[in-house]
Parts: C-alpha cells; structure tokens; sequence
C-alpha cells in the first residue's frame, strides 16, 4: 500500500477505540490510530481530518470512520460537574440535556407541535420508501450477530441488513397522542426526536491519482468543511450557521447545492433549520433522516456522507453538489460540501 494508511476513528469515549477495531480488521499494528470527539459531528469530523491530511500532503489514503452504542452508553445518566460551571451561566447551558435545548428552539424560534410530527411522519415516510425501492442497499454492509434470550439461554444467529428503526405507518393521528418526553409543557416527544440507535460508518477516502490507479470507483470529492459555534442554550440551530459557511469556502451559493443531509436530531431544530435557509423540502433529507433511521452520534457524519454519496450518485448530472450538516450538542454546528466523484 501506497505510504501509510492513516486511521482516524472516533467514539465519544477517552480511550482509543480505533486501535481495538483496526485490530479486529486485521490492520497491521504499526499503523497510527487517532480518536476524535466533536459530539454529534464526530464522523464528519474525521472524515474532514483525514481529509485536509491528504490535501495537506500528509498521508495518501485514509479512513474516516465512526461508532456509537446508544443503547449501552446510556446518555441520561448523571455525570459529576465542575463547580467552577455554576459561575457561568453559558457554560451551564452547554451541559443542558440536549432534549432541552430542543425545546429552548421551539420557544424562541416558534417551531409548531404540528410542524415538528409533520417532519418526523415525512423522515419515516421517506426512509420507509428508500428501504422498499433497495436505495440503502449500497451504502449498508450486513453485519452477522447472535440474540440470547437471557431466561433460556437460547442463541440466535442472525444477520443485520437492514434499519430497524423505521416506522412506515407513522401518522400525524398517533404522534399527536404522544406526551411531551422534555418538559411537562413542551412539544418534543419521543415521536419527533431522533431515537436511541446504535452504529457505525466509515469512509475511504484518498488522492484521485491513487484511486484511478487502484481502480477504484469516485463517489465524491471532498470540497469543504466548517464547524462554527452557536449559543449552546440552543444548540439545534448550527446547521442553519455552518451550512452557509462551508458553502462560501467552497466558492459556491447555497442555490448551487441540489441535495441536503441535514441530521434530526430533534425535529424542532430540523424544521428551523430549513426554514431559516428557505431551503427547498424537496432537497433535503429525500431518503428520510434520522427520526426514521436513528443517530447514533459517533457514527452519524459518516453515515450520512454514505448516504449523500450513493444519492449523488444515482441522479447523475443533475446533482453536482450536496452537503452535510448537522448540530452539535455544547453549542456548534458543522457542514461538509462534496462533489459528485465522476465531474
């Protein structure tokens, strides 16, 4: 292999989680592992790390790549604070419950009830119909695993191909029976926030020269990233500050982007965050979001430049650009601009 094949996974814990996994792929132990945390734009950010490497002339190929067990590592539990916090007040409002914040933005950004469950039916209509027509076949590698029944002891062997969290007959009828899950008096249920999923996404990315040699298809060329910071009380609305950041580094206008991944992560800073934008319904999240399929954080950027990339891909000359984006909990946002490989 051309140089060094430089690693760079994350995971929202201190200990390198890379190195166990690149291990258990058989990737020689002389290769560099780094771990990165930037909350729900981990993925993304390592993809851009590895990225600007390349650019930079560091490293020809590299990996960026990102996992989450939600469902282990659960994100309700109490952690100790330090008492210097209590002195300011914005640095309190980086440690409020993220379901909080989402209620913060419906407050002070007048998101509707309605517009939130209107949202979470369309991400779960979407994804449900992307599931039907094979479009998630591409971007998914079916996993093998086992279900033990913890009373019989019985083991089950199966295989993971699919997301499970879609909900094709989700109505507004139903959501609207659902009780606020944040605050007695709020509008952000169970039902328009993203849900509790685990997963992982990794991407390849290298120098066009090395893939062209190598025979390896382009999905798409990197062109830009930006995080930029956001009054933490509320969070949620980073994708509407770095999207039109990312998009000015790119030299591009936010009217030359045909496709949008934005991430849900709660309906309420989704709906904002579009609106704010004046972005077009149709361009944005067209295979469902992460209502439907879930946000694992860690792997969460990574899934959905897969998800951008494979879409790009099948609409051909009439989607050159698409962006990522989404919001970071403590009070960021990030975005990413790609090019569709074959332009």
């Amino acid at each position: 292999m051309d140089r060094q094949l430089v690693r760079c996974t994350l995971w929202e814990k201190l200990w390198n989680v890379g190195s166990v996994i690149s291990m258990e792929d058989g990737v020689v132990d002389t290769v560099p592992i780094r771990t990165v945390n930037r909350q729900c734009s981990s993925g993304l950010q390592a993809v851009a790390d590895v990225a600007a490497y390349i650019k930079a002339g560091f490293y020809d190929i590299g990996i960026g790549a990102g996992l989450e067990c939600m469902t282990i590592d659960r994100i309700d539990r109490v952690r100790p604070i330090n008492p210097k916090v209590e002195t300011f007040p914005q640095a309190r409002d980086c440690l409020l419950p993220m379901g909080m914040t989402s209620e913060n933005v419906t407050q002070r950004y007048g998101v509707t009830r309605e517009e939130q469950d209107l949202a979470a039916v369309e991400s779960h209509r979407r994804a449900a119909a992307a599931r039907a027509s094979g479009l998630f076949e591409d971007e998914i590698v079916p996993v093998p695993t086992k279900i033990v029944n913890r009373e019989t002891g019985e083991v089950k062997h199966v295989i993971i191909s699919a997301d499970d969290g879609i909900r094709p007959g989700t109505n507004m009828e139903d959501l609207s029976k659902l009780k606020p899950a944040f605050r007695a008096d709020g509008t952000s249920t169970a039902g328009n926030s993203s849900q509790v999923s685990d997963g992982a996404g990794a991407v390849l990315l290298m120098k066009r020269r090395l893939a062209n040699r190598k025979g390896l298809p382009i999905l798409g060329v990197f062109r830009s990233f930006t995080a930029v910071g956001v009054d933490p009380a509320v969070m949620g609305i980073g994708p509407a500050a770095a999207i039109p950041a990312a998009v000015k580094v790119a030299g591009l206008e936010l009217d030359d982007i045909s496709i949008f991944e934005i991430n849900e992560a709660f309906a309420s800073q989704f709906v904002y965050c579009c609106k704010k934008l004046k972005l077009d319904p149709r361009k944005v999240n067209v295979n469902g979001g992460a209502i439907a399929l879930g946000h694992p954080l860690g792997a969460t950027g990574a899934r959905c430049v897969a998800t951008l990339l494979n879409e790009m891909k099948r609409r051909g000359e009439d989607c050159r650009y698409g962006v990522i984006s989404m919001c970071i909990g403590s009070g960021m946002g990030a975005a990413a601009v790609f090019e569709r490989g074959d332009c």
